[in-house]
């Protein structure tokens, strides 16, 4: 008879500007427990990392799990990376710098640690239990204040050697094209994000083309989140959806040109754009994408709407904690 393996558990965490979420799955990733707070990112990084660990402590006793039943803790979070090292350079949304995510959590639970992109997260969990399973190659797409990627290729998120990759947000597809958050013009994210959506709807709420629009926002640009956008195209502002519809053919045109360097059999679409309005994003995605690839992949893929929804990254930093300690030799 064989040896009969210890079964362990793996902890997946997902840090946003606003909330974060801890939740805690077996072998099978199956959700144990999860708990959800608030980020409060202004209290500071050491408070803020603090907060991580006791939820990752509330997670294990509510799941009924000792720290010696852990086999090991992923992290997704916003912002460049150093992967190598695990920490965590810069995230404007958070305003932390050179926070040294995994030292600090191995201190704490004497677990290996993996830190990896929220969206490279997202992509992976979607790969694993969500709507790209089975793939080959997925590459994934996830439009919303920016634009954010991630690829799988056979089992394995493709990064750069030290840092993340994928930024198809900063891909260039209008030249000299609007001013980008990255400091270059006509970024796929100029034209194709929700603030390049909302300051458009804005602008056409002001002139009277989107009185539903008007009466949901006004002409507050924070106020024009995609569940109002959403509503407004439900309520008939035709101008709100020409602007959405014009948005995600934009995304089309940059996601053609990944498809044509991975040449991926699954288009994972993300995000919280495509959750408000996932059948005109489907759509148009679609359409706009083989309209412009090579005819030889022009059939050769599939377009699918992300279904784990905030499940997504947490599920994604388990399984990929579960397998960067298969493929070094821990887990027995």
């Amino acid at each position: 008879m064989g040896i009969q393996r210890s079964k362990r558990y793996w902890i997946g965490f997902d840090l946003g500007g606003t909330k974060m979420m801890a939740a805690l799955f077996d072998d099978k990733l199956h959700k144990r427990s999860v708990v959800r707070k608030k980020t409060r990112a202004q209290e500071g990084s050491a408070a803020g990392i603090r907060r991580m660990g006791d939820m990752i402590e509330t997670v294990l006793e509510e799941g009924g799990v000792s720290r010696r039943m852990l086999g090991g803790i992923g992290v997704g979070c916003p912002g460049p990376l150093d992967l190598k090292q695990g920490v965590l350079l810069e995230a404007a949304n958070l305003g932390w710098r050179k926070v040294p995510l995994r030292q600090a959590l191995e201190r704490r639970f004497h677990r290996p640690v993996t830190v990896m992109n929220d969206v490279d997260a997202g992509v992976y969990g979607e790969y694993r239990c969500g709507a790209a399973r089975k793939s080959r190659c997925v590459v994934g797409v996830f439009p919303g204040t920016g634009i954010g990627g991630g690829c799988v290729y056979e089992g394995r998120i493709i990064t750069g050697a030290r840092s993340t990759c994928f930024e198809i947000g900063h891909c260039p597809v209008v030249p000299e094209g609007a001013l980008c958050g990255c400091g270059r013009r006509g970024c796929l994210e100029t034209v194709a994000s929700r603030l390049a959506i909302a300051a458009a709807a804005v602008e056409a709420a002001y002139r009277g083309h989107a009185p539903h629009l008007m009466a949901l926002c006004g002409t507050d640009l924070a106020a024009v989140r995609s569940s109002a956008l959403a509503e407004s195209i439900r309520r008939g502002d035709k101008a709100i959806e020409s602007i959405v519809r014009r948005a995600a053919q934009w995304l089309g045109v940059g996601i053609s040109t990944a498809v044509n360097l991975m040449a991926p059999d699954t288009v994972l679409l993300g995000g919280g754009l495509v959750e408000a309005m996932p059948a005109l994003y489907r759509e148009e995605v679609e359409q706009s994408t083989r309209q412009h690839l090579m005819d030889a992949l022009v059939k050769s893929f599939k377009v699918v709407v992300a279904r784990l929804g905030d499940d997504a990254g947490v599920t994604g930093a388990a399984s990929w904690a579960m397998e960067q300690s298969s493929r070094s030799g821990e887990h027995r």
